[in-house]
């Protein structure tokens, strides 16, 4: 792969690149949606990557290829970066990467690049190759300007940059993508960030099929109304016990200045808010505040037109999502006998959650859910934002053939659309290692 991308490089660019950087995707077990809330999350890097050929130029000006054709050139000058929010096109997400740490450094000159791009994570699946994208440009642009910063600061900075095309994420991707070791997991924690060793049972594989249905996480409203109703619920809360509402922004943060556990916090959830969605003036109602105020103060500039918000259901979800991770944590290290069938239980719980309280499934990620169950998953759930995208299944390892077969029989097989992509959409993945640069010898 490797010797073919520097070939198509020369033949891009007339001459050969001087460096190469590899960024993977990452699969999370479990923990979905709860980054942006400040909780911890256990995901995995895959061996799916972006890779990118470098070399730096001497003209004030990146150019951006990509070994898909579909994906078209581009180049911009180093000095006026502008991020297109309406329409997240590839280079966009290069583009993050670049200005993140172009403002770290404050560089005033950076050097021009010649980059070309390729790509095995599906996109748009949930695997995370946006995130991968951003993290692969930071990567690049701070080997190119001769920089040096740790995996922890690499990974902040790449987190904020991804603001830029407009998705509010919590940073559990581009964590995994600097801070993964091949043959683990990692328990991912937030502020400070920090990653935990989470060694996966024995016996089993991790298997992940694609639904086929794209989930475009910046072009939709969908991700960010949940960032807004998770922040809305923690003001609720917040008031209703008492707490500087106003300075309070993430659902962990209740818990922390209550000092009660998980399961506390999903009682004080019972006790405040109700099923029923809130409107926008029942919010005002709670927080004593106007309608000016809450949209000029809390809602974001995107949120403006939403009248509607469900804030019992998504807190109930973080606060026990949240849980289900340390519980899945605990699991692997005390390593008990029926450990698989412990995981996998939690796995199936995360997905309900995720169907019912989060409304971040789908039709199709349900039905190829209970394909992967009734085909011998031990558990399986959604991955990534949901709403489209992957889901990621527990099977025993004996049973890995046979489960392959099966569930290319029973989802990919009954639809020409998903056929035709059958290769790349189901296949077993181990935990990879994170992002690297790597030199011609």
């Amino acid at each position: 792969r490797l010797q073919k991308l520097k070939e198509m490089f020369i033949s891009k660019f007339g001459s050969a690149p001087k460096f190469y950087a590899r960024a993977p995707g990452r699969v999370n077990l479990i923990g979905e949606h709860i980054d942006y809330c400040g909780y911890a999350v256990l995901p995995m890097a895959i061996e799916q990557d972006i890779l990118i050929a470098v070399e730096p130029a001497q003209t004030q000006v990146v150019q951006l290829a990509n070994t898909n054709s579909s994906y078209l050139d581009f180049s911009t000058s180093v000095n006026n970066i502008q991020i297109n929010k309406t329409k997240p096109q590839w280079h966009n997400y290069f583009l993050c990467g670049l200005k993140g740490i172009q403002e770290h450094f404050g560089l005033n000159n950076p050097t021009g690049m010649n980059c070309l791009l390729d790509g095995t994570i599906p996109p748009s699946s949930g695997l995370s190759s946006s995130s991968a994208l951003v993290c692969c440009a930071g990567l690049v642009t701070l080997r190119a300007n001769g920089k040096t910063l740790s995996k922890v600061e690499l990974a902040e900075i790449c987190t904020k940059s991804e603001r830029y095309i407009g998705t509010e994420g919590g940073g559990m991707d581009q964590s995994i993508s600097f801070l993964a070791e091949e043959g683990t997991a990692k328990l991912i924690e937030f502020s400070p960030l920090r990653a935990t060793d989470v060694r996966l049972p024995s016996g089993a594989t991790f298997v992940i099929a694609n639904s086929c249905v794209e989930m475009n996480k910046a072009a939709t409203s969908h991700y960010n109304i949940r960032v807004m109703e998770c922040r809305l619920a923690t003001k609720i809360l917040s008031k209703s016990k008492g707490l500087e509402w106003r300075k309070i922004l993430r659902l962990h943060d209740v818990q922390a200045k209550l000092g009660v556990s998980l399961e506390e916090m999903l009682t004080i959830v019972e006790e405040v808010l109700h099923p029923e969605p809130y409107s926008t003036e029942e919010i005002c109602k709670c927080l004593g505040i106007s309608l000016e105020e809450l949209h000029s103060q809390i809602l974001s500039q995107n949120m403006q037109d939403v009248s509607t918000f469900k804030l019992y259901q998504r807190a109930k979800h973080v606060y026990s999502e949240a849980a289900r991770v340390l519980e899945f944590q605990k699991i692997c290290s005390e390593a008990p006998a029926n450990a698989l069938q412990l995981l996998g239980e939690l796995m199936k719980q995360s997905h309900i959650s995720c169907r019912e309280m989060y409304e971040c499934s789908c039709p199709e990620l349900d039905r190829l859910v209970d394909i992967c169950l009734q085909f011998g998953a031990i558990g399986s759930r959604l991955t990534g934002a949901g709403w489209g995208g992957c889901t990621v299944s527990m099977v025993p390892t004996d049973k890995l053939n046979t489960f392959l077969k099966n569930v290319k029989k029973a989802y990919y097989q009954t639809d020409g659309q998903r056929l035709a992509v059958e290769n790349n959409s189901l296949f077993a993945t181990k935990p990879g290692r994170g992002a690297l640069v790597f030199v011609e010898a």
